[in-house]
């Protein structure tokens, strides 16, 4: 008899994840087909390596390989981001063309360029892009600022959804300023009074903001058909993409892009007490982010970019107090729930490592940046597999033998034993193919497991 998926410990659940993994199926939940024996083989062989490697096992016959870029698969084909934005088509193609190109064990899909028209349709104002304040060449760029006030913690804590609706996002999309007039949903109960909180929705302000989003929705439905259409093809082509979402630490939810970076920092200091307990109040919201987006695609894999808790951001002692509890929560939720932390340690990281290797073993994978790659190895890489770190100076700036000598080195400490998949420390709009192809030929030539 099948064991229910509540009644199975994590090991258990991830272990039926990767074997979901193994034999993918299509959307309408039939076995995929692949185009050939060796694609179906290749396909196995990758997943089966990269399985190994995030559960710390020695992995049969090489280091596992990926790639992880931002733009430059539609630079590399003659594209600007703009186009890849706003041509679904043209965008799926020219990441096609890098995948067949360097034939890495793992990818992670197009999505990174977004639906430009689905952010046109929603004015959308936390982000330059393309065409909106960009150049068409270059990638999008965050509007930092304080879209949630100092003020506003507790209705954050006491109801974060009807604080998003109706606070947050219509500060950050034009289009939908009609939330603000939408009452608390907690408030219709029974048949007294009832039809007074409907009122709202007769309003034109209203009424234009559902309009906004059902048409963003069917560009989003759209765009989404595209890539989920590019997974299907290169999965059958033998080439996994076992990313199945993203969520965040607490701490970057509320310093991102709600507080702003000089906001929360002034509130660990003004209200230390209210930011600790708005952290805590959406740590089950970025976990159940995370499990939920898993459930959605099938993939375990749930990516998490770190941006403030990196050394100099915050001291030893801030980091261990506002940082590391609730983001450790949310690695454990993620964990128990049958997913696979995949967290970015972007820029240094060297002073938390001692700390953020306290998780269970063989559950997560790190994308590591700048952290020198020993020590990684060392302290985290006691407990969690690491993915690393070509720079994109060297990619863009070095020469193939450069980067040949650095994939030696990773190899020869970061490899030894499993648990490391080479690959990029950050994601890299520029390049020289040639640097990239050094990176994956001398993996696979030399980074062989005796």
């Amino acid at each position: 008899m099948e064991k229910k998926w509540e009644a199975m410990s994590p090991d258990e659940k991830q272990e039926a994840q990767f074997q979901k993994l193994l034999t993918p199926k299509d959307p309408q939940g039939n076995d995929v087909k692949f185009q050939s024996p060796g694609a179906e083989a290749a396909y196995k062989a990758s997943v089966t390596r990269i399985k190994d490697a995030v559960q710390l096992k020695r992995i049969p016959d090489r280091v596992p390989l990926t790639l992880l870029p931002s733009m430059f698969p539609f630079l590399n084909a003659g594209m600007t981001v703009q186009e890849a934005m706003y041509d679904y088509d043209k965008c799926a193609a020219a990441f096609r063309k890098f995948i067949l190109e360097f034939k890495p064990d793992m990818h992670i899909g197009a999505a990174q360029a977004g639906p430009g028209k689905f952010y046109e349709i929603l004015d959308y104002k936390l982000y330059k892009w393309p065409g909106h304040g960009v150049a068409p060449q270059h990638s999008y760029q965050c509007l930092e600022d304080e879209y949630m006030k100092a003020e506003e913690y507790d209705l954050l804590i006491t109801d974060p959804s009807f604080y998003f609706t109706n606070f947050y996002l219509p500060r950050v999309f034009g289009a939908l300023g009609g939330f603000t007039m939408l009452p608390p949903l907690t408030g219709i109960l029974e048949i007294y009074g009832v039809a007074f909180n409907f009122i709202p929705y007769a309003l034109p302000p209203v009424q234009n903001t559902f309009k906004a989003l059902f048409e963003a929705g069917a560009e989003a439905l759209k765009w989404a058909t595209a890539m989920g259409m590019l997974n299907g093809e290169l999965t059958s082509l033998g080439f996994p993409n076992i990313l199945g979402g993203f969520t965040k630490a607490p701490f970057d939810t509320i310093g991102d892009t709600l507080r702003g970076t000089k906001g929360i920092i002034m509130d660990m200091y003004r209200q230390p007490a209210k930011l600790l307990k708005a952290l805590e109040a959406i740590t089950p919201i970025m976990i159940n982010m995370g499990l939920g987006a898993a459930q959605h695609t099938g993939n375990p894999l749930i990516f998490m970019p770190l941006h403030k808790g990196a050394d100099g951001f915050l001291s030893d002692e801030q980091f261990k107090k506002f940082y590391w509890p609730t983001f450790k929560a949310v690695l454990i939720g993620l964990i128990e729930g049958g997913c696979t932390p995949f967290p970015a340690l972007e820029g240094h990281w060297g002073s938390r490592l001692k700390v953020i290797q306290d998780i269970p073993r063989g559950k997560t994978m790190w994308m590591v940046d700048q952290t020198d790659m020993v020590e990684a190895k060392e302290t985290l890489g006691s407990n969690a597999c690491l993915i690393g770190n070509v720079s994109s100076s060297m990619l863009k700036l070095g020469t193939p033998e450069d980067v040949k000598n650095y994939v030696k080195k990773l190899i020869d400490t970061a490899g030894k034993g499993g648990g490391f998949i080479m690959g990029n420390g950050a994601f890299f709009d520029e390049a020289k193919p040639e640097n990239i192809r050094a990176m994956v030929d001398f993996t696979k030539e030399y980074g062989v497991y005796k």
